[in-house]
């Protein structure tokens, strides 16, 4: 279903419109009229005349038009009723307030009954228990809280949480907010669907989603490939982290790749970022809205504060925003405008000598900013609350200066202050009305600046992710030699092997790989050896055969040759989440401890491969050994996962070693 009328309605009514003040019906009736929404607006009360000088009609069906929005503000149960008459009359969509469905006991059937009446008519459907919607650029709040018309602009807001929403319709941060989604239980329009329909209105450049459930993993990637299509980049607070499933958490993967890595690694796909709060997604959905390109891979910061440079110079390494050191030449003519204190550089800190000088001001950013290796610029000013007028020259002055050198250069120029309260809405509002960004906090102000130097996200790779995203049947572990069977067939180097059957095959399996060998248990029921004493490293003629006994007791036996160590490796695939992953990071024991992965949504070739092997912090151990096979070992195990319809596959350890590289130990399940 195609929210689009409710998202941009011609015309409104409010069924359950209401005199009583406080009441649902009569705050959404209230909201229209104080936004001064430009179509008709209708409401739906059985003996009323009018509500707010807005005239009723006694049911629906009385309505002279069907309205594009309807907002149902009554008790839960007459709503699925209300539902079926809106859909039988034509009209584009509804907004239901009511609490009392799925999010209480005994609310399912409730929630039921609305779902199968929205999907006999096909009608969009909004909440139930959300707070609704307002298009801010159409003053049009289908909303039942109170509302206060605000300066429109580029930022959408999709929210799981109400409170979220009407936090964000509050702030104080010149968010210029475009439409607010408030979803409440998704009982029929889920994030994905309002992250489409977004992306076909004008105006929209960026989308803020709070998310507690991301819902289908395939339909959430078609809808970010729709935002890309169009431009528009997407920020994402995802609460919450899932329990790790049953079958999961048999493997290490499960829980160093958990559901909300995935959900980042798909975000970060197409083009968007990562918030951990409601701060930051605001702040961070507000600088994506920017349509200034970053045209190179380093962030400059500029402040009259020492202490703020060396905060941010530690912030940024934490954040992992590159901070590129100015070439010769800069500092050589930054050296002609700085005073005789400063030391050109970056972070650059041109002291409070100068503070308030508009035109240095201007000059020493805009010397800096032109520099080969620096694409956003980020500049920290803190504006305080009272002052002097004399103190409020020198202070209008700088922000005079920021602003000058932003219209002189074509990159994103980002203002932050280092405490959010010295970000006052005033000010933010004067930077936003020039083209740059306001964003409240010294660390915030890196994490966004950095959001702006990721690839420009590809619409076709996205929907590539979706078609991989299809749900998989049920299925089984295999044992771990028919697991390297698989991987052998794919050309994925696994260890000299065989299953023996019975004590003295096991000793000419000593002699036939070449003396001491690794003899192990071989069952579908058996995912870590280890933990149950199934295996037994080393082993030579006497301990084999003294072992078989035990671990024939678990299933098949497998007598494989010791190979020569390497580097350890985890190369895994899940596809029981939001989208299929490759899971690399360091192996062993190490990769719960260390807790080092990157996750690469499939499929994954290896210009990716190189680049997540990259990210890892144990990227330079892993320079000992021979990079390019383990390269093409993780694109082969990517596909095979794919072609095969295999829900998980982990290879730990992986051994790296300079003349290749070799799977170990081998985990493998058909199906979720």
């Amino acid at each position: 279903m195609n929210p689009a009328r409710l998202l941009a309605p011609r015309s409104i009514a409010v069924v359950g419109a209401s005199t009583r003040p406080g009441s649902y019906g009569n705050q959404a009736v209230a909201n229209l009229v104080a936004a001064g929404f430009a179509g008709p607006v209708f409401g739906v009360h059985p003996t009323a005349a009018e509500v707010h000088g807005v005239p009723c009609f006694p049911t629906i069906a009385d309505l002279p038009l069907a309205p594009d929005a309807l907002v149902i503000a009554t008790p839960a149960a007459t709503v699925p009723g209300l539902v079926a008459e809106a859909g039988a009359y034509g009209c584009g969509g509804a907004v239901v307030l009511a609490a009392g469905f799925a999010e209480v006991a005994g609310g399912r059937a409730l929630q039921d009954e609305l779902v199968t009446a929205a999907r006999r008519y096909g009608l969009p459907v909004c909440g139930p228990n959300g707070n609704g919607i307002v298009s801010v650029t159409h003053r049009a709040p289908l909303w039942g809280d109170a509302y206060t018309p605000r300066r429109p602009g580029p930022v959408a807001l999709v929210s799981q949480s109400g409170n979220v929403a009407v936090n964000a319709l509050l702030s104080t941060r010149a968010l210029g907010l475009h439409t607010v989604v408030s979803c409440g239980n998704q009982a029929v329009l889920d994030a994905a669907d309002y992250l489409s329909a977004l992306a076909e209105l004008d105006g929209v450049r960026s989308v803020a989603l709070y998310l507690e459930d991301e819902g289908d993993g395939e339909r959430l990637a078609v809808a970010l490939a729709d935002c890309a299509e169009q431009g528009i980049r997407v920020a994402v607070l995802k609460a919450g982290s899932s329990v790790l499933g049953a079958a999961a958490a048999a493997a290490h993967t499960g829980s160093v790749a958990g559901d909300a890595r995935v959900s980042r690694a798909l975000v970060e796909e197409a083009g968007g970022a990562w918030a951990r709060n409601p701060h930051e997604l605001l702040e961070l959905a507000k600088t994506l809205a920017i349509r200034r390109p970053s045209r190179a891979p380093g962030v400059l910061v500029v402040t009259c504060s020492g202490g703020d440079a060396a905060t941010a110079a530690d912030e940024a390494e934490r954040l992992g925003v590159p901070l590129p050191a100015l070439a010769p030449g800069t500092e050589r003519a930054l050296g002609g405008v700085l005073p005789a204190t400063a030391t050109p550089g970056n972070p650059l800190d041109y002291t409070a000598v100068i503070f308030g000088e508009v035109e240095r001001t201007a000059e020493l950013i805009t010397i800096a900013a032109q520099d080969a290796a620096v694409g956003p610029v980020l500049v920290y000013y803190d504006r305080p609350a009272r002052m002097s007028e004399e103190a409020a020259e020198s202070w209008d002055g700088a922000l005079d200066g920021i602003i000058l050198a932003a219209s002189r250069l074509d990159q994103p120029v980002l203002v932050a202050s280092t405490l959010p309260e010295l970000m006052p809405e005033a000010t933010a509002e004067q930077l936003a009305a020039h083209g740059v960004v306001p964003v409240a906090g010294l660390s915030e102000g890196l994490l966004c600046a950095g959001a702006l130097l990721g690839p420009v996200p590809d619409p076709v790779r996205l929907k590539d992710i979706a078609a991989a995203a299809g749900r998989l049947e049920s299925g089984g572990w295999l044992a771990e030699h028919r697991a390297k069977e698989l991987l052998a067939g794919r050309g994925i180097p696994v260890p000299r092997g065989r299953v023996v059957a019975d004590p003295e095959d096991a000793v000419r399996a000593v002699g036939e790989f070449g003396g001491n060998i690794a003899i192990k248990a071989s069952s579908e029921g058996i995912q870590h050896k280890s933990r149950i004493g199934a295996l037994v490293l080393g082993a030579d003629a006497d301990q084999a055969r003294a072992a078989f006994p035990r671990l024939r007791a678990f299933g098949e036996v497998l007598a494989e040759e010791m190979v020569t160590p390497g580097v350890e490796v985890l190369v895994a695939v899940r596809r029981d989440g939001l989208v299929p992953v490759l899971v690399l990071g360091l192996g062993g024991v190490w990769v719960e401890l260390l807790d080092d992965v990157a996750l690469i949504p499939l499929p994954a070739d290896a210009a990716r491969v190189s680049r997540a092997l990259s990210t890892l912090k144990a990227h330079p151990l892993l320079k000992s050994g021979n990079i390019g096979k383990l390269v093409e070992l993780a694109v082969a195990v990517g596909e095979l996962a794919m072609d095969e319809g295999l829900g998980l596959v982990e290879l730990n350890p992986v051994f790296v070693r300079p003349d290749g590289v070799v799977a170990v130990d081998a985990v493998i399940r058909r199906g979720t």
